[in-house]
C-alpha cells in the first residue's frame, strides 16, 4: 500500500490497517516486562509464576499478561508455565490488542515507531484506557486536518498527551516521594521513553 504523507519535510506514514507490531517491539516489551518470579521444575524447565509486580497492579503472569486468551484475568493461585508458553501468551495478546487498535483509528495512519509504540501503550494501560485517551482524539483529528501543518500538530499533540499517563495506585510516579524499591518509577521512565520516542517520529 502507498505511504501517506509524502510530501517534503514529512514523516512516512502509512494506514494503520497495513502496520503490525515490529520484532524489535516485540522484544522491547518482553525486556521491559521481563520474566517476574521463575523457578525450576523437576524436569529442568525453568516456569514463570503468578505475582503483583508493584503496588496497584493485577496479578500478572510472564511477560506482562494480566490475562489470558479466553479473557480470564491471571490469578495468584494460577499455575506457573513455561518460558515458551509465557512467549506465546504475550504474544497471541499482543495480536488482539493490535486488532483493536487498529480498529479504534479508522483512516488513521502512522509511522511505524508511532504504531509500536502506542500499540505498547496499549499493553500497559489496556484498550479501554487508550480508547478515552487524548491520544486517541488527537489521532483520530489528523483525518479531518485541513492542512500538513494541522496533522503535525495532532500528530505532536498526541505524543505530548502520553505524558498525562503518569499514575498508578494513585500514586503520581513522576514525583520523587513515589519512587524506591516499593514505588513507581519506572511507570514515569517508561512514558519518558515513550513520548521521546514519538516525538522523534515527527522528524523524517
Amino acid at each position: 500500500m502507498a505511504a501517506a504523507n509524502e510530501s517534503k519535510g514529512a514523516p512516512v506514514r502509512t494506514l494503520v490497517v497495513a502496520l503490525t507490531l515490529s520484532v524489535a517491539a516485540f522484544a522491547g516489551w518482553v525486556a521491559k516486562e521481563g520474566d517476574g518470579p521463575t523457578a525450576v521444575r523437576a524436569d529442568g524447565q525453568v516456569v514463570h509464576k503468578p505475582y503483583i509486580p508493584t503496588k496497584g497492579d493485577v496479578p500478572t503472569i510472564g511477560h506482562g499478561s494480566t490475562r489470558y486468551e479466553d479473557g480470564r484475568p491471571v490469578r495468584l493461585t494460577d499455575a506457573p508455565i513455561t518460558r515458551a508458553r509465557a512467549a506465546e501468551l504475550a504474544r497471541n495478546l499482543h495480536r488482539e490488542e493490535e486488532a483493536r487498535f487498529k480498529a479504534s483509528l479508522p483512516g488513521v495512519s502512522l509511522t511505524q515507531g508511532e504504531f509500536d509504540l502506542y500499540v505498547d501503550f496499549i499493553g500497559q494501560y489496556g484498550i479501554g484506557n487508550w480508547r478515552q485517551s487524548s491520544m486517541r482524539r488527537h489521532l483520530l483529528a489528523t483525518v479531518e486536518a485541513k492542512t500538513p501543518a494541522g496533522q503535525a500538530f495532532h500528530y505532536r499533540a498526541a505524543c505530548d498527551a502520553l505524558l498525562a499517563w503518569k499514575r498508578q495506585g494513585g500514586r503520581d510516579c513522576s514525583l520523587p516521594q513515589n519512587w524506591g524499591p516499593k514505588g513507581c518509577k519506572g511507570v514515569w521512565t517508561r512514558q519518558q521513553e515513550r513520548h521521546a520516542k514519538c516525538v522523534a517520529e515527527q522528524s523524517p
